[in-house]
């Protein structure tokens, strides 16, 4: 099977299919609150995705590191409000360290094709 990538960069690609499946990178967004940060990196999400071939009503899995799980309420309600609500992907959601301090939230993404 052929491998595609996209966004393709020094360290890292933004997203690379194989076969069926597209597995993006760690997604972190811009803003000062949760909920920004979330949008923005949920909008990057979507637009990987569609370079892809793909959409959020394919995801398959969400891992979500947030940097304190005290933002965990915030990351839900920013997420409910953008998932496909009758296609929602298998979750899961943890506190970690982020690259750098001013990241409250990243999304690691697994959707499927056509």
């Amino acid at each position: 099977m052929s491998i595609k990538r996209i966004d393709v960069g020094a360290r890292m690609s933004g997203a690379v299919i194989h076969g069926n499946t597209v597995y993006l990178a760690g997604q972190v967004g811009e803003g000062e609150s949760v909920t920004d940060q979330c949008k923005s990196a949920l909008a990057e999400v979507d637009r990987l995705l569609a370079a892809a071939g793909s959409s959020k009503s394919k995801i398959l899995q969400t891992l979500v590191y947030l940097s304190d799980i005290a933002y965990f309420g915030e990351m839900n309600a920013a997420w409910e409000a953008w998932i496909d609500p009758a296609n929602p992907p298998a979750r899961a959601t943890s506190e970690a360290k982020l690259a750098a301090p001013k990241y409250k939230v990243e999304f690691i993404v697994t959707a499927a094709l056509g």
